[in-house]
């Protein structure tokens, strides 16, 4: 596994290579859907990493932003989960809160997790039992046991979350819970259907670094589930986790409600 989780981070890197190359230069971009942004360096390095990652393990099975879902991925024991660029509203505004995320799911869980953010010339790797680390430094989670005064990465907060503090928020989720595990920020939810390719990786991380880890509801988060979607991410230090999800619980069950 430690092998493998080496070729992992050796491809991201490339990947992120490649992306920071291209990064301030005349790129097309477009939108999805309304608010949801795309560029065809999303889609090469997508591609890149297909195929790339599909040569180190042939059997599994794929799941990334960019790629039309396909349901045979279902079967796969293992599975490779990618978003190319997590974050891609930094890297269109030339900021740097973007990252390459990779992941490998077995059984449902990630065993291994890369961030490769060369912006930040950071790079964030986590396997499974092993810990999670930023550029060769072992990451760990802050002792936090009151939930007043928590660091949440955020541009602004609820009126009803005044006694959190907010601190710099990179547009990448990933990084922003990554922000977690390296006890930089204490806290970080949110409450809205998302997808399992902008946290896998980092899920692992802050696991590894000694994170609670799950949805808005304070549930197990799976992966490579049918519809490839979690209801909210709630990452924290352990000694607040209980109380984050308490404080969530009313608008948890709103926002659900409106689906």
């Amino acid at each position: 596994m430690r092998d493998l989780a080496a070729e992992v981070e050796n491809i991201a890197a490339d990947a992120g290579r490649f992306a920071i190359k291209l990064w301030d230069t005349d790129f097309r971009r477009w939108e999805k859907s309304p608010g949801n942004p795309v560029c065809a360096v999303d889609l090469e390095v997508d591609g890149m990493l297909r195929y790339r990652l599909s040569e180190l393990l042939p059997d599994a099975g794929w799941l990334s932003e960019e790629t039309i879902d396909n349901a045979a991925r279902l079967d796969a024991e293992r599975i490779w989960v990618v978003d190319p660029i997590d974050g891609t509203r930094d890297y269109l505004r030339g900021r740097p809160g973007w990252a390459v995320s990779v992941a490998l799911v077995d059984k449902g869980r990630p065993v291994i997790g890369v961030l490769d953010a060369p912006a930040r010339n950071e790079v964030w790797t986590a396997q499974a039992g092993a810990g999670a680390f930023r550029n060769g430094e072992r990451l760990r989670v802050t002792e936090r046991t009151e939930l007043a005064g928590a660091r949440v990465p955020a541009d602004q907060l609820p009126k009803v979350d005044h006694d959190l503090v907010t601190v710099a928020k990179p547009n990448s989720i990933a990084l922003r819970i990554a922000m977690v595990a390296a006890g930089e920020a204490d806290l970080l939810a949110t409450i809205r259907w998302g997808n399992e390719w902008d946290i896998a990786a980092a899920v692992l991380l802050a696991e590894e670094a000694g994170a609670s880890v799950s949805d808005a509801f304070g549930r197990p988060l799976a992966f490579n589930t049918p519809d490839a979607q979690a209801f909210g991410v709630l990452t924290t230090s352990p000694g607040i986790h209980t109380a984050a999800v308490a404080r969530l619980a009313d608008r948890a069950k709103e926002a659900i409600g409106k689906r």
